[in-house]
Parts: structure tokens; C-alpha cells; sequence
């Protein structure tokens, strides 16, 4: 099975956890695809993949630059996807509690409302507390890809 990581970023954080998950659970599929969301739109979801959403909440709870086009194809251009099983990480800043990690969180909701599948639960990490979201990072992904690969063994 093949990980298809989606980043959207505006500083590069997204895109350094999800280079750090590729280098870290390489031995837990067969490939991962880490692809900034520049220029994508809805047919990022054709291949059959598990995806992972990593992205950052930039100004008032907005998706990254580099995402606006893929979020905003998933209203222009939509369509079913109901093969696509996925997961998201999204990045904030709790000081800013009323939009905390809303990158990540309004990339799920629009997947939900075409009929994809998240696997677990959407992992959420705080820029103020002094962590590291690499590390946390690709911890999380660790367990989250035993249980999405486990889901998606049940359900082919």
C-alpha cells in the first residue's frame, strides 16, 4: 500500500513532519509520496492510496497558501469519494483558540461531506507548547498507519 502525504504549509512545518514520517515509517508500507498541495485539485484522490492530510492553520484559521487550490477544488470540482480512506494532521497555534488547527480540521470536514473515510482521529499539534511536530509527529503516524493499514486489509 502506498502513503500519499498532501502538505500544506506556509513556513515549511508541515512539509518538514511529513518528511520525517517518510523517513521514519518507510518500514511500514510499501512507498510514501510526500507532495506539497501546490497546483493539485480533486484528482490527487484518484490513485488508490491511503492519503494523509498535513497542514498548517494559517491567518484566521485559513488553509496554507499552497492548499487554497486543492480545498477549494473539493467545492468547485466535486465529486464522490467514497474509495478514499485518509487521515489528517493539522498543525496550530493554541493561542489562537478559536480557529486552533482549522488547516487540517476544514480538509477533513470537505473530505467527509464527499464521502471519504477518515481513519482515527484527526491529530492536532500545538506550535505554543514547545514540542517538537516532528517527533510527535511521526509518532502518531506510527500507530495511526497500523490501524489504517489494518482497515484497509479489512475492507479489501
Amino acid at each position: 500500500m502506498k502513503l500519499k502525504i498532501l502538505v500544506g504549509t506556509m513556513t515549511s512545518t508541515a512539509d518538514y513532519v511529513a518528511q520525517a514520517i517518510q523517513m521514519d515509517c518507510a518500514d511500514l508500507v510499501d512507498e510514501i509520496e510526500v507532495l506539497l498541495m501546490d497546483g493539485l485539485d480533486i484528482s490527487v484522490f484518484d490513485e488508490d492510496a491511503l492519503y494523509l492530510i498535513c497542514s498548517s492553520t494559517y491567518g484566521s484559521g485559513d488553509v496554507p497558501d499552497n492548499a487554497r487550490a486543492l480545498y477549494e477544488s473539493l467545492d468547485a470540482q466535486p465529486k464522490y469519494l467514497g474509495h478514499v480512506r485518509y487521515g489528517v494532521i493539522a498543525l496550530g497555534d493554541r493561542t489562537y483558540l478559536n480557529t486552533f488547527a482549522f488547516g487540517g480540521k476544514k480538509f477533513d470536514e470537505r473530505l467527509q461531506g464527499l464521502g471519504a473515510q477518515r481513519i482515527g482521529e484527526v491529530w492536532c499539534h500545538d506550535a505554543s507548547a514547545g514540542t517538537m511536530p516532528e517527533e510527535l509527529g511521526t509518532a502518531w503516524c506510527r500507530e495511526w498507519l497500523a490501524q489504517a493499514l489494518a482497515t484497509v486489509q479489512t475492507a479489501a
